[in-house]
């Protein structure tokens, strides 16, 4: 299983933010191999994702106001099951500042909300790896989670 970790970012983001997700995907290649990718469109993000198609398709999580709300061990669950199920690779994509058109959301394998706060953009990236390395964590046993 690989994950990649999109964003679409139209304008400057905080090197303070860079540094967090960095560290987090850091931690999190321990588990799996993990890559972040940041596009200027949703329309060059879906290129993208198009090109990359190999014989199986990606699951796409898009996050989204309108999505589904995990708590962090049931977001562990979710990846787990989908790793014994066989899936080679998943990208979560954060959407542009106007969010996701309803013809995108309908590309979606699953629609994520990480609540009903509105987060920066930046802000977004870092609690989604950092939630990520979290399930990853609670999988392997580790204590990180049960430390904080």
């Amino acid at each position: 299983m690989r994950l990649t970790i999109a964003s679409i970012a139209g304008r400057a983001r905080s090197q303070h933010c860079d540094a967090l997700v960095a560290d987090y995907t850091k931690r999190l290649s321990a588990y799996v191999p993990v890559t972040t990718e940041i596009f200027r469109t949703s329309e060059t993000f879906f290129g993208a994702l198009t090109k990359q198609r190999s014989r199986v398709v990606a699951t796409l999580v898009l996050l989204d106001a309108t999505g589904r709300q995990f708590t962090s061990e049931e977001l562990a669950r979710w990846l787990e099951r989908l790793r014994l199920e066989g899936s080679q690779r998943i990208v979560f994509a954060i959407g542009p500042a106007d969010g996701w058109s309803a013809e995108e959301r309908t590309r979606a394998t699953l629609l994520l909300s990480l609540g009903s706060i509105t987060l920066p953009h930046d802000l977004a990236r870092v609690v989604l790896c950092e939630q990520i390395y979290r399930a990853f964590t609670i999988l392997a046993g580790h204590p990180y989670h049960t430390g904080h």
